[in-house]
């Protein structure tokens, strides 16, 4: 994982299941978060018991929810901050993080054939 794109805002061993962590993300797909990866990362966040929350600004959005995400508008070079709260936050962040350190595998598909 790039260490570069992500930023750990509380450093907690081991969350309990009230505890909330985070991490900053950047969004670094030229078209922004459009609906491919929103749809990408709120699969991926409802894979999770956690509750799991993205904050651009003082906008926030349930991770869970494509149309949620969506509503951030999130563009190229958007700072978001991911929030998890429960007893798998930190595997959550860890994974929803890998999805922004790979820009979503934006660029995979013009690679296949």
């Amino acid at each position: 994982m790039a260490a570069d794109s992500r930023e750990s805002l509380h450093d907690a061993n081991a969350p309990q299941s009230g505890e909330t962590i985070s991490c900053e993300v950047v969004v670094a797909i030229p078209q922004g978060l459009h609906a491919r990866p929103a749809d990408l990362l709120a699969r991926e966040a409802r894979r999770w018991q956690s509750r799991i929350e993205l904050v651009a600004d003082s906008q926030r959005a349930d991770g869970k929810s494509i149309l949620d995400l969506l509503t951030l508008a999130a563009e190229a070079g958007t700072r978001l901050v991911v929030e998890a709260t429960g007893p798998d936050a930190r595997e959550a962040l860890e994974a929803i993080g890998s999805l922004f350190d790979r820009n979503f595998n934006e660029h995979a598909g013009s690679q296949e054939s």
